[in-house]
């Protein structure tokens, strides 16, 4: 159910699911430059923060060796800020057994270079919570507080999340300056300007992505509705060949078979047409000799075996001026139009019974489309007594169902009712009918295939067989 649910949110156009590729491609690319960025901009501030306070730490210590002893604690009290404090005492306020990690030796080495004289003994710490020296209150007292350095109660440390710099040099004068600061936090995440760029830059960019590919996918959408259309049977113009290469290659053999489909049958069409007009001529010829046939028996036979020829042929040529012929498309309401034919033929006397339906517009050839309904309506009156009709919309197709009341079809021979000139002894009288059942079906078939559809056939469990017709729903 979750799988299934999934794909129902997946887009199906392909220039849909590359624009949401690329776009969320896009996001997880800028959210991974945001975090790099605001990561790096920590690290920048923190690493500025520290040189601005070696630096002045360095310039206090060589203030202090320049001035009279008596001016110190006065210069230490002017040096010192609400973050950062200074403070002479008689011994370190680190342990030089503390210094050990990476960052303070780094940080050590840079304060001794900065004060110009490595032979100076130099100690720098950076603590996490709970180890800090000094949280700069005013109304609390630290351990730092003591001129003397004595350490006091471990427990009345001040706690502070984040870290503290700590740095102790030793002076000319045997004591130590001790420094201490809380490093500062990290800087808000949200850098306007900098998010603003890069939303600007990434709307720029999503913008210039669904842009191609539209202009990519385009060739593919008209490929898609030119194969739809050669499908329904409509007569087709050269594509045009543009877009990516392969969409290019894709069109130009899509042209092609088109033109060799119209070729092929073009050629078979105007074959079949020539041959069946080709024979009235000696049918015409035979009916005359046949008048001179004294045999009134014989002539007779003779008169309805050339009476049944005449009727393939004439059957045969309609099937061929169908094929050949090529009707405009257009879009009319289905149910207007079988709607109508049922009124012309129980006009004319025939068992017909219409179903009212809603109105169902398709795009198909209407002229050769009702003729196809008619055939098997008077097929269905002909040998079913009556016909009864209605229409269904499902949701890729129009279905259009005739049912009438005759014995129905063996299924063996379903599918043969619908070759030309079949005659199925079993169900159809030769009364009926000299050329059989299976020409106007196969007219009919022909034009409901040419409109990208299908007939199919099914006995009824009552008796009685079903004819439906399935169209696209276009």
């Amino acid at each position: 159910m979750k799988t299934g649910g999934f794909k129902i949110l997946v887009p199906r156009s392909l220039a849909a699911r590359l624009i949401i590729l690329l776009l969320l491609a896009l996001v997880v690319s800028q959210t991974v430059s945001v975090i790099i960025f605001l990561d790096e901009r920590k690290t920048a501030v923190r690493l500025g923060h520290q040189q601005q306070i070696l630096g002045r730490t360095a310039a206090v210590v060589r203030l202090l060796r320049d001035t009279p002893r008596e001016l110190h604690d006065r210069i230490v009290r002017t040096a010192s800020a609400p973050r950062l404090r200074f403070w002479l005492a008689d011994r370190s306020a680190i342990d030089a057994r503390d210094v050990a990690g990476r960052r303070d030796l780094r940080l050590t080495r840079r304060l001794a270079a900065l004060l110009g004289d490595s032979a100076v003994e130099v100690l720098v710490r950076v603590s996490h919570e709970g180890e800090g020296w000094f949280r700069p209150r005013p109304a609390r007292r630290s351990r730092l507080d003591d001129d003397n350095g004595h350490n006091g109660d471990d427990r009345r440390r001040p706690r502070h999340e984040g870290l503290w710099l700590t740095m102790s040099v030793l002076t000319a004068g045997g004591g130590w300056l001790n420094a201490a600061t809380d490093l500062p936090p990290a800087p808000t995440p949200w850098a306007w300007p900098s998010l603003v760029s890069m939303a600007v830059m990434a709307a720029a960019i999503a913008l210039i992505v669904v842009v191609m590919v539209r202009r990519i996918t385009r060739p593919l959408q008209r490929l898609a509705e030119a194969a739809d259309r050669l499908g329904r049977g409509e007569q087709l113009e050269a594509i045009p060949e543009d877009g990516p290469e392969e969409v290019r290659r894709s069109t130009r053999a899509f042209n092609r078979m088109n033109e060799r489909l119209g070729r092929f049958v073009q050629d078979r069409t105007r074959m079949l047409a020539s041959i069946s007009h080709d024979l009235r001529t000696p049918i015409t010829t035979l009916r005359l000799r046949a008048e001179f046939v004294d045999d009134q028996e014989t002539k007779e036979k003779l008169l309805q075996t050339l009476e049944e020829m005449e009727r393939i042929t004439e059957a045969t040529l309609t099937l061929a001026q169908n094929q050949e012929a090529q009707e405009e498309t257009r879009r009319v309401d289905l149910a207007a139009l079988v709607a109508s034919l049922c009124d012309d033929l129980s006009d004319l006397g025939h068992d017909v019974d219409f179903a009212e339906a809603e109105r169902l517009p398709s795009l198909c050839r209407p002229t050769s489309l009702k003729r196809a309904i008619r055939n098997l309506i008077e097929n269905a009156v002909a040998y079913g007594t009556r016909a009864r009709i209605r229409l269904e919309r499902k949701a890729d197709e129009i279905v259009i169902i005739i049912e009438d009341d005759g014995p129905g079809i063996p299924e063996a021979e379903v599918e043969r009712v619908f070759e030309p000139f079949v005659r199925l002894e079993e169900s159809r009288s030769r009364e009926t009918g000299g050329v059989g059942l299976g020409m106007g079906m196969a007219i009919a078939r022909s034009i409901v295939r040419g409109h990208g559809g299908d007939i199919t056939l099914d006995n009824r469990a009552g008796g009685g067989l079903s004819t439906v017709i399935h169209l696209p729903n276009a």
